[in-house]
């Protein structure tokens, strides 16, 4: 059933408008899918996981083995003196023992094996979840500061396209030569934003790649869309979905593991019998003689209550663990949960008034300005209302997708978003 998720996760985590990856080199543009599929293959972390399952599988098999039988040998009544002296007068016994496990104790150390085997399994359906959700918040992270470089590079073209009419209105004595100035530090002001973003992009395209397992980008960009957006179901729905998550349905099998443990360590004190049969040499008359024993130990001093305690705390331990685990998911899934309800509310104040607005006020004033009516302060000003206001867009899309990623990531499936085929 997890693996299942996992594939819906890597086909609807953020789903991107794009062509497959078919192959690694830097001149290809990268999927969400694509890079999904290569996190997995390569994740470290998955590795391990998987290496504690067959831990795990191993310890399983460890609990349903029998006890071995032992073999030994007895010489009596040998070099002692006169008639014992040397082995004339020896009795030489060869014995097999065998013990016989009681009271279901082997049950219930094979019932403990299975449950710590379906913890691992688990415990690794929910490293394959990280795994994703991490990948995918790094992949949008990528495509966000891409968007954004893109931004900056129009401004600074829309910055660029007044220096030929400002440089006329100067020679014109229209304007001022120090508004040349303003205008070339307004443009520098933008390329140095476009740089320090440059920088984030460079540092965001590792970590994405690391997680691919490269240690450099084999890419040349991420494809996809931020602008897709979807309306979400209540909080209540998703702190429901939560109790699906690995982490939580792990906690079943850790229950059932230290149930068994501990009907184990109360079955400890009760006795085990051990049969043993054996053949005798008498070496003085040379006849032969069978020797049979059953040995129980008497539990008088040691009723192994230090280790039923034990078992009886980790065992009670167990609910409140499992509720820690819980709040923690809930608290995370409720900072991304407002984090995406924030954002849709956001870009619904910059999409309906913020953005048209300011560009309509920026179209208004470019053409004034040609004219006269208005001055090259008042028109960088208008053009970057419309940049803060694309870049403040832009950021809401990455924030918006990062926080359906992480709470893909917690409630195990797909967000149950009305994306339709906009994601």
């Amino acid at each position: 059933m997890f693996s299942k998720i996992a594939t819906r996760f890597a086909c609807a985590a953020v789903l991107f408008v794009s062509s497959s990856l078919t192959g690694v080199a830097h001149s290809q543009t990268l999927t969400m899918g694509a890079a999904l599929q290569r996190a997995l293959a390569a994740s470290p972390r998955l590795t391990a996981a998987e290496r504690d399952v067959g831990i795990a599988r191993g310890q399983r098999i460890q609990s349903g083995a029998l006890i071995n039988p032992e073999i030994s040998y007895e010489q009596d009544n040998s070099f002692g003196s006169g008639a014992y002296r040397g082995t004339r007068s020896a009795e030489t016994t060869l014995q097999v023992s065998q013990m016989f496990e009681l009271w279901g104790k082997r049950d219930a150390r094979v019932a403990a094996g299975q449950a710590g085997l379906d913890a691992a399994g688990i415990g690794r359906q929910a490293v394959r979840l990280e795994v994703l959700s991490e990948t995918a918040i790094a992949f949008v992270s990528v495509l966000g500061l891409q968007r954004r470089i893109q931004i900056l590079d129009e401004q600074s073209e829309a910055i660029d396209k007044i220096s030929p009419l400002l440089q006329r209105r100067v020679e014109a004595g229209a304007s001022s030569i120090a508004e040349t100035g303003r205008a070339e530090v307004a443009s520098a002001l933008v390329k140095a934003d476009r740089e320090r973003t440059r920088s984030s992009l460079a540092s965001a395209r590792r970590e994405l790649a690391i997680l691919m397992g490269d240690s450099a980008p084999k890419f040349a960009a991420v494809s996809g869309r931020l602008d897709a957006t979807g309306r979400p179901p209540t909080f209540q729905s998703v702190v429901a979905a939560i109790d699906a998550n690995p982490q939580l349905v792990r906690w079943k099998a850790i229950y059932a593991q230290r149930n068994a443990e501990l009907l184990l360590a109360r079955l400890k004190p009760y006795p085990d019998v051990t049969v043993s049969a054996g053949w005798r040499r008498f070496s003085e008359t040379g006849d032969n003689a069978v020797r049979l024993s059953l040995s129980v130990p008497i539990p008088v001093f040691d009723q192994n209550q230090g280790n039923i305690l034990s078992a009886q705390e980790s065992l009670a331990k167990t609910a409140a663990e499992r509720q820690g685990n819980r709040n923690m998911l809930i608290v995370v899934a409720g900072r991304a949960y407002d984090s995406l309800q924030g954002s849709l509310r956001e870009l619904a104040i910059l999409r309906e008034t913020a953005i048209p607005k300011s560009r309509d006020a920026a179209d208004a004033i470019s053409e004034g300005y040609g004219q006269g009516r208005y001055s090259l302060l008042e028109v960088l000003d208008a053009q970057a209302s419309v940049a803060q206001a694309r870049l403040r867009e832009q950021e809401a899309q990455q924030n918006f997708h990062v926080a359906v990623a992480t709470i893909e990531g917690l409630v195990g499936n797909p967000f149950a978003l009305a994306r339709g085929s906009a994601r």
